[in-house]
């Protein structure tokens, strides 16, 4: 049997102005000079390397000074916005129109505690010339600004926030450390597209009034710097590219550029799809490096422009803190190499290692990530397992990604609303074709799918039915001394989790389950969370502290600010609202720098 693609999202009509695009694909894809006519000595007052979502923001704010910038990346016009127009579209605010909606209490003194007790920052917080003093501040900056202006500048600019704010990385259990004590996950109306879209806007508009000229296809190998100062970029021209936004795409070269400019930002991602980068930078303390991994971003995310921007003198700080996630299955219907989407989970379904082994606090879903991940790396295993029912995949299990969620991200309300009584059709397509699901009416059925699924028989079926078992007989109480279910107990007390995130308690062998489903979960590569260091106007800095004069960085190739604003963990929601930040840091800055 044929079987069905999985939902694309089509790109968003009616926001360029067709005169500046045509010209602009014109120019880029034939590798002429700019078309505004800049002085002989420079092609431009700024030149923005990657053209993702900090790479938007950086240029939006350089044209809104007036300045002329040349946006140069490797990919096509298809991939504009890069990562961020495939994301859930999640944004971290503290203290929101939407928290209050749903009866949290939030505050700024809540969240930096949050924020303290998650990133752990221990490598110089107090040492100008420690890889975290940067970090720090820009955190700082971050969460208040998080607890301020965030959301009313994104509202002004058209975005809204669906009003059931979720509950991500719940945390490891006590008050001062890791985690989130109150929900602050809030997903876009029109998902990681509807960010994308009022920065594009604003660039194209550039375009149209000559302002900025598009550089697709064009391969940055060389930051160049005379005297100590950058003035401008080389590379090579690759061949004109249909290929379809996250596809590979060819890399022949067709010519050469070197273009010139007082201010080069470096806006061009981590090292997600690069999995001899990533494992070259595993640390110990997540254990030994798994040997398969899926993967979170198209190929062309390889983490190239860190090197060449450390060629250039800019310092790479705390490259061994990385962000990925333990709940990947295999995309039946993938878009890039080795495609992988994360299931982002309630916390009902119980979680087991590789040998049928429970794990044990915090490692249940949506609570630590990078403890879990440590747990499956222990274990000598690259995988794990959720053992659940139907009943709570049809509440509680969702897909990351714009694409995994056409009504979110189309924002049509009646499909929305259809999640009260049915299962989303892209998780009954996960279901139905991908490699990872099994679904069985008794344990004994199930555990022989398990093992027939993984070519072992490595879960026995009586110790895996004790353990359920166990868990089963907490739920006849309304209190229990099972933390998992004290912690579902919990999210039932939350108005967002009873109406969109969190089944009703039950037993998984009752009759009332639905049926059962094991799931096997992949390790998914995704975010970079260290990076060049920045100070607090983005510039990078050198191994001495001290500015690279005319380069900048934002989003992850910066650690999303700082060189690693997150510390060694993320709340969640806080990549995207990273770059929109540190991209309007940048931005402004470099705008600053250029000015008269």
């Amino acid at each position: 049997m044929e079987q069905p693609r999985s939902p694309q999202v089509s790109r968003r009509q009616a926001i360029g102005v067709a005169g500046g695009v045509v010209a602009g694909a014109a120019i880029a894809q034939a590798g002429a000079m700019p078309a505004f006519g800049a002085a002989a000595a420079t092609d431009a007052d700024a030149i923005v390397v990657g053209h993702g979502l900090a790479g938007l923001v950086a240029t939006a704010e350089l044209v809104a000074a007036g300045r002329k910038v040349l946006l140069l990346d490797q990919e096509n016009e298809a991939n504009l916005g890069g990562q961020a127009y495939w994301s859930f579209g999640g944004l971290f605010f503290v203290d929101s129109d939407e928290q209050r909606l749903m009866g949290v209490k939030d505050n700024h003194d809540l969240a930096w505690q949050d924020w303290l007790g998650t990133a752990g920052f221990d490598r110089g917080v107090d040492n100008p010339a420690g890889q975290d003093y940067w970090a720090y501040k820009w955190a700082q900056a971050y969460v208040q600004f998080a607890a301020g202006e965030k959301r009313s500048w994104l509202a002004s600019l058209g975005m809204q926030w669906f009003p059931m704010v979720g509950w991500a990385e719940r945390g490891g259990g006590l008050a001062d450390g890791h985690g989130n004590s109150v929900p602050r996950f809030h997903v876009t109306w029109g998902t990681g597209p509807a960010i994308v879209e009022p920065f594009e806007k604003k660039v194209r508009a550039g375009v149209a009034a000559g302002k900025v000229v598009f550089r697709f296809r064009h391969r940055v190998d060389e930051i160049v710097t005379t005297n100590g100062a950058v003035t401008g970029v080389r590379g090579k021209i690759l061949e004109a590219s249909t290929a379809a936004r996250g596809k590979p795409s060819s890399r022949t070269v067709t010519g050469d550029f070197d273009l010139k400019a007082p201010v080069v930002i470096v806006a061009s991602g981590g090292i997600g799809a690069n999995h001899d980068l990533i494992r070259q930078n595993w640390p110990a303390r997540l254990g030994k490096a798994p040997t398969t991994m899926i993967t979170g971003v198209p190929a062309h995310v390889d983490g190239r422009m860190l090197a060449i921007t450390a060629k250039a003198g800019g310092r790479i700080v705390n490259p061994d803190r990385m962000w990925h996630y333990t709940e990947g299955l295999r995309n039946w219907d993938p878009i890039w190499p080795n495609h992988g989407i994360r299931i982002l989970p309630g916390p009902s379904s119980m979680w087991f290692d590789a040998t049928g082994k429970r794990f044990r606090a915090p490692d249940w879903p949506g609570y630590d990530t990078l403890h879990t991940l440590g747990s499956i790396t222990a274990s000598g295993y690259d995988y794990s397992w959720f053992v659940t029912t139907q009943k709570i995949v049809d509440k509680e299990f969702a897909l990351s990604g714009s694409e995994q969620n056409p009504d979110l991200t189309g924002k049509n309300l009646w499909l929305l609303l259809s999640r009260v009584w049915q299962t989303p059709e892209p998780i009954r397509k996960f279901q139905q074709y991908g490699t990872d699901f099994v679904q069985a009416k008794t344990l004994p059925e199930l555990v022989t799918g398990m093992n027939r699924l993984t070519g072992s028989n490595l879960i026995n079926v009586d110790a895996l039915k004790r353990q359920i078992e166990a868990r089963d007989r907490e739920i006849d109480n309304a209190y229990s001394k099972d933390a998992q279910v004290q912690g579902i107990r919990n999210a039932l007390s939350y108005p967002g989790d009873v109406l969109g995130r969190t089944a009703s308690a039950h037993t998984l062998l009752g009759s009332d389950s639905g049926g059962l489903v094991a799931v096997r979960l992949n390790v998914l590569t995704r975010k970079t969370l260290g990076g060049l260091q920045t100070n607090l106007q983005g510039q990078v800095l050198n191994a001495s502290g001290t500015p690279v004069p005319g380069l900048y960085a934002a989003g992850e190739a910066a650690g999303f600010g700082g060189g690693g604003v997150h510390g060694y963990r993320s709340l969640e929601g806080t990549f995207l609202g990273g770059c929109l930040f540190s991209g309007r840091v940048a931005g402004r800055a470099a705008a600053a720098a250029t000015a008269g």
